[in-house]
């Protein structure tokens, strides 16, 4: 049972990375229990009492009278309330029925970020996914952060190897492309990140930003400089270069090709990334200086790097720079977290795989058994063997949150049938034939078993449902073990018997009980000490692991993987081609955003409209726009109409839109949402353009702005 001071109740904001504790008022209302307040809980080891606007407004979600609370199906184009048999009934006959008609990959299934903020996706989902055996397998991952989990299995042998700023000894944070003053750490769990920043200017440190736009981070840093969308890699590159150059190298004894690194990066001279750039040669020598001599510094690069071209590029630069200045497994660094249910160490996730097979139209490789979002749409509409005729979306909006995500939606209407998992009829379920709505937040178990493991520091905290779930509902993880057990008794090739009783098993089995399982066997704390502590259990700062803690097959770190090197050539050669006159888009977030699916929340959206076309007053005056008007940006993929705002917190030759926007679509319920100003920058996005990786480049496409109209 959840722990209770009179109407005080422990629990966790799970909406965001940061997973932050907090305290819940719980009073009696006219339909039953309810949250009247939320505030930080200062007795959680990790979050410190910290809470973000998205977390006092948790209780919205839970309240809001436009959530789905039983299933609805579509008759004659209407939605109508139906039974939960009958719903998943309706599911099973149909995924089963497209699988035994074309083959398993007539099915494509669909991830969204918040299935990696459940305990249930993660013990029942991701089983559930697996027995469908398709390979068009899709996520929100390759527009997140697959040039992470690629370049990690690359260099340390696993893919949630993502080494982790120590940023409560740091003394110098060098931060590209992220913005944690409003997203609270990105693949870098860090609440509480504006007192951290703080305590780490009062012991003399320093935080250097780089990014296109003067963002929340940058304005709270010691020195913010500007670079060009897309040329994150050619800077890094030069900074290794004058590692180099400079005699600043000094890597551990288990690291290999440290000469092999200095030929490759011998052309990318600070001169030459200033010409890309716009960052300075002097500046790029300073700031590697200033890093190779700090007293422990980490590089940091996040979403800004990882959505372009060449994110894989970057993130391989960035983990030289930290090996090479011999930051890399030190106090103060980077480091690998502990957490108390260890994936890596444990091997219950796999070290990581790519290009495994293809694409069957565009050829594009898969990663982790999962191709690109990018190419979804392509893989419905083009006919033939393998074609998609059947999808099912967990938990996810790709209609708003990936590349030409317009054309994805149409797409989604010329399937035979379509299913999904989620709590709103929004851009995305509005295609779908059958919705099965699960419990929210408040209404079930959760331990973070994702976020753990990319924290700060290493903690652990288990946090019981705060309201019971209601008679007639369904949790997130039942409904993926029902749907496993149908679907297994009408597939005609049901594999091997072991393997169905097995599964069988393990999706009938909670999702807390093998959690409790999952700590026992780990040995570092148990449920019973995680539930007499529901504000957390602090397990400690995070401290060296390396080489014992490598899964590279010798147990050393190579730093010139070929897939990853020889991806310089197409960076040359991009730099030899590349426009010097494009306007360029990137995306933005706001704090008070959380992706696509939280602007339903009134108190949220209240306030100055954050929807806007940020573009620099110069740029603005050279095309003949009026600060304030309506302007046309098109893409090679679409265009949008959308009001305009002058600022020099954007550097000129970039314009910036903000990521989850677009809810003006016929056929949603989600009265609040669609009353939000804002276009879909995913209506610009261009699925053609990929990293390595298979992630998609959201940031850097070319576009052009003209006055409506004209």
């Amino acid at each position: 049972m959840t722990t209770t001071l009179g109407t005080t109740t422990l629990g966790v904001c799970n909406l965001c990375e940061a997973i932050c504790g907090v305290e819940l008022t719980i009073e009696p209302g006219p339909t039953g229990d309810r949250v009247t307040g939320i505030r930080g809980n200062d007795a959680d080891p990790l979050s410190r009492g910290h809470i973000c606007p998205k977390g006092v407004a948790l209780a919205d979600i839970h309240a809001d009278p436009d959530r789905l609370r039983t299933p609805i199906k579509k008759v004659d184009g209407e939605w109508v309330e139906t039974t939960w048999d009958d719903a998943l009934d309706l599911v099973a006959d149909n995924i089963a029925k497209a699988i035994n008609t074309h083959g398993k990959d007539a099915l494509g299934v669909y991830l969204g970020n918040p299935n990696a903020h459940s305990l249930g996706a993660a013990t029942h989902g991701v089983r559930l996914v697996k027995a469908f055996r398709t390979r068009n397998r899709f996520s929100a991952s390759s527009v997140d952060q697959i040039p992470h989990q690629f370049v990690a299995s690359e260099m340390f042998g696993h893919q949630l190897m993502i080494p982790i700023t120590d940023i409560d000894r740091t003394s110098y944070f060098l931060v590209l492309g992220a913005n944690p003053m409003a997203s609270n750490g990105s693949l870098m769990t860090v609440p509480d990140f504006p007192q951290r920043l703080r305590e780490l200017k009062r012991r003399g440190g320093k935080m250097v930003v780089l990014d296109p736009r003067r963002t929340e981070t940058a304005k709270v840093a010691d020195e913010h400089l500007f670079v060009r969308p897309g040329t994150d890699a050619v800077v890094l590159l030069a900074m290794i270069h004058v590692l180099f150059a400079d005699g600043l190298t000094r890597p551990a004894a288990y690291v290999d090709d440290v000469e092999r690194v200095r030929e490759l990066v011998a052309d990318f001279t600070p001169e030459h990334a200033e010409s890309v750039s716009g960052v300075s040669a002097a500046d790029i020598r300073r700031i590697t200086h200033e890093y190779a001599g700090a007293d422990g510094a980490a590089a940091y690069g996040r979403i800004g790097l990882s959505t372009q071209g060449f994110g894989s590029v970057c993130q391989w630069a960035l983990n030289c720079l930290n090996i090479l200045s011999g930051n890399l497994d030190r106090e103060g660094g980077m480091l690998f977290p502990e957490p108390a249910v260890d994936f890596v160490k444990r091997g219950l996730v796999g070290r990581g795989h790519y290009d495994k097979y293809r694409s069957r139209v565009r050829n594009a490789p898969e990663y982790g058994g999962e191709l690109p979002v990018s190419v979804f749409a392509e893989e419905i509409e083009t006919p033939g063997e393998g074609q998609i005729r059947a999808v099912l979306t967990i938990a996810g909006n790709p209609v708003l949150s990936t590349p030409d995500g317009r054309r994805l939606g149409e797409a989604f209407d010329k399937l035979d049938f379509m299913a999904a998992v989620d709590i709103y009829l929004n851009e995305t379920t509005r295609h779908a034939d059958v919705i099965l709505p699960p419990t929210t937040a408040l209404e079930r178990d959760h331990y973070d078993l994702v976020f753990h493991a990319l924290a700060i520091r290493n903690t652990a905290r288990f946090s019981s449902a705060v309201f019971a779930k209601p008679d007639d509902a369904r949790h997130d993880w039942e409904i993926f073990r029902d749907l496993t057990l149908r679907l297994e008794r009408r597939r005609s090739d049901r594999g091997p018997l072991k393997a169905r009783l097995l599964r069988r098993a393990r999706v009938s089995t909670s999702p807390t009980a093998q959690l409790a399982a999952l700590l026992r066997t780990g040995r570092q704390v148990s449920l019973r000490r995680l539930r007499a502590h529901p504000e957390g259990v602090d397990l400690g700062p995070l401290r060296p692991s390396l080489p014992a803690g490598l899964k590279t097959r010798d147990g050393r770190v190579g730093l010139v993987p070929d897939l990853l090197v020889g991806d310089l050539d197409r960076v040359r050669r991009w730099l030899d081609e590349r426009p010097d006159d494009a306007l360029v888009l990137i995306g933005r977030r706001h704090k008070q955003d959380n992706n696509s699916w939280f602007h339903n929340s009134t108190r949220l959206t209240r306030g100055k409209p954050r929807h806007q076309l940020l573009m620099h007053p110069g740029d603005l005056e050279s095309r003949g726009i009026t600060d304030g008007s309506l302007v046309d940006v098109a893409s090679r993929v679409g265009s949008v109409r959308v009001e305009v705002a002058a600022t020099d917190d954007i550097m000129r030759g970039v314009v910036s839109l903000p990521h989850g926007y677009g809810h003006q679509q016929d056929g949603t319920r989600l009265r609040q949402a669609s009353k939000v100003p804002g276009v879909s920058i995913n209506d610009l996005t261009d699925p053609e353009l990929l990293d390595l990786s298979g992630n998609a480049a959201l940031s850097g496409v070319a576009v052009t702005v003209a006055a409506a109209g004209e």
